[in-house]
């Protein structure tokens, strides 16, 4: 393995030529020739998806501009991985497509993308094929304290099928499973809708999440980490939901959750909200009792302007060092369909915005939605959520989200750690840095302007990588192998 010291230095500059500009000379002073970048591309408009370029090797001649320093002396988190959610009209989708060993393939596998983490439902959410449920519903009006009647025999249908499935595909595969909604008999309006858990159910919905994450150990599936709840702050009475203050959340982390799940290797994570509130993360965490219990906290990107918000996180990183950041959750839809802006927000906000705040994962909502955007219940909820891929009858089609997750996950594989690299203006070019856990380095670019090309040199040991012409609103992952 090569041993990577000193620093890379990125700098870039506006050009306005068609095509990458390569050229070679020798390393300087006689130094060890590094190799050279692999490239892969994505660019606005689509005339690039995750398309491998020429290699990038040595050139004596820098382009002047902006130059960012990668200093891999100076280490941040470990990443966990990168993918999307696998709920019940997502696994639904891709269990009775026709081509679901190429979806399998394209989302996990080698060949594809690779996805390195993937978060499920405990039980029914807003997105089902089949009426929403959990592992211990009762008739109206019974209860079962003894949790007898405790069953995962509905994700048994395609939820661990297709997890099965894309742990073979990728047997490093992360899981993060998240509830929507306790049992109905432990809520105060015994629904799953709206209501929140009643006291004396704590210790009850403990057990139940234990007995969970032993069910699906006993599938051979092992829940790397659970959140507490989905979106605490937020209740409907369409489809499931539960409202869950932070002082409830922390009374059953402290008290019932951490105790049970502390012989178990699962994370407890908490909140698993919007990124524009760090209360309730914070009003966790002072409870030194409860912060025993807690890995760290996970984030949603459902606050606008983003540009005001996506950066706290970080905040709690800063004043709580020793726990974790995971983003969990965002989703694109028709509200929002061109493919170079699309690009340019997920790559900015998320995959580059999130890790450079400390997130260890990035994460993204459904994982496959049919051409109806479903299926779903309710009338509430988002009706024109996109998936990562679009499964309508034989075929399917793969959205930008794919080609955003895959500029992140196909490269850098969990275990790789982020390392230093400078920042610029909002509108200046926006980058992140990995060193994977063999010795390979990895750099993402995002040419966040709407209208002009940029060039870049990438100057590493004295030997200069030139680039030139790097598209508006895209992406490109250079890859330095050991």
């Amino acid at each position: 393995t090569r041993m990577w010291c000193g620093y890379l230095t990125l700098a870039f500059a506006l050009g306005f030529l068609d095509g990458a500009v390569l050229a070679c000379t020798c390393p300087p002073d006689g130094g060890t020739n590094t190799g050279s970048f692999d490239v892969w591309l994505t660019t606005g408009d689509q005339s690039n998806k995750l398309s491998q370029k020429a290699s990038i090797v040595a050139n004596s001649e820098p382009t002047n501009g902006f130059s960012v320093n990668v200093n891999n002396a100076t280490r941040y988190q470990t990443m966990d991985g990168f993918g999307a959610a696998i709920t019940n009209a997502a696994a639904y989708n891709i269990y009775n497509s026709p081509q679901r060993s190429q979806i399998i393939n394209d989302l996990f596998g080698q060949n594809g993308i690779g996805i390195s983490y993937i978060r499920i439902t405990m039980g029914g959410s807003d997105f089902q094929a089949v009426a929403p449920y959990t592992y211990n519903d009762m008739p109206s009006g019974q209860e079962d304290f003894a949790l007898n009647s405790f069953s995962i025999a509905n994700d048994r249908n395609f939820i661990i099928p297709i997890l099965k499935d894309a742990l073979v595909a990728n047997p490093t595969l992360k899981i993060m499973a998240t509830p929507w909604s306790a049992p109905a008999w432990m809520k105060t309006t015994g629904s799953l809708n709206s209501g929140s858990l009643r006291e004396e159910c704590m210790s009850v919905y403990a057990d139940y999440f234990l007995k969970f994450v032993q069910a699906y150990a006993g599938e051979g599936i092992t829940i790397n980490a659970i959140t507490v709840q989905n979106e605490p702050l937020h209740t409907s009475s369409a489809y499931p939901t539960q409202h869950m203050w932070w002082q409830q959340q922390s009374t059953f982390v402290r008290d019932h959750l951490g105790p049970r799940l502390s012989a178990t290797s699962t994370k407890i994570i908490i909140y698993d909200h919007n990124w524009d509130n760090t209360a309730f993360t914070t009003g966790i965490l002072n409870d030194q009792a409860t912060k025993a219990f807690v890995d760290g906290s996970a984030w949603h990107c459902y606050s606008n302007p983003p540009q005001d918000h996506y950066k706290k996180p970080g905040d709690i990183r800063n004043q709580f060092p020793n726990k974790n950041i995971y983003f969990t959750e965002c989703t694109g839809g028709d509200w929002s369909q061109d493919f170079g802006s699309n690009l340019e927000w997920n790559t900015k906000y998320l995959f580059i915005g999130q890790p450079r705040v400390w997130a260890k994962t990035v994460l993204l909502w459904n994982m496959a939605l049919d051409q109806n955007h479903g299926p779903k219940v309710g009338v509430g909820g988002c009706s024109d959520c996109r998936g990562v891929i679009t499964v309508s009858g034989t075929s399917y089609q793969r959205e930008v989200e794919y080609y955003a997750i895959g500029h992140f996950s196909k490269f850098v594989p969990t275990g790789s750690v982020r390392i230093d690299s400078s920042n610029f203006g909002w509108d200046d070019v926006h980058t992140v840095a990995f060193e994977a856990p063999d010795g390979a380095i990895i750099v993402i670019v995002l040419n966040p302007s709407s209208w002009n090309t940029v060039n870049f040199n990438l100057n590493l040991f004295g030997s200069t990588y030139q680039y030139n012409n790097l598209p508006p609103r895209s992406v490109v992952t250079l890859k330095m192998s050991p």
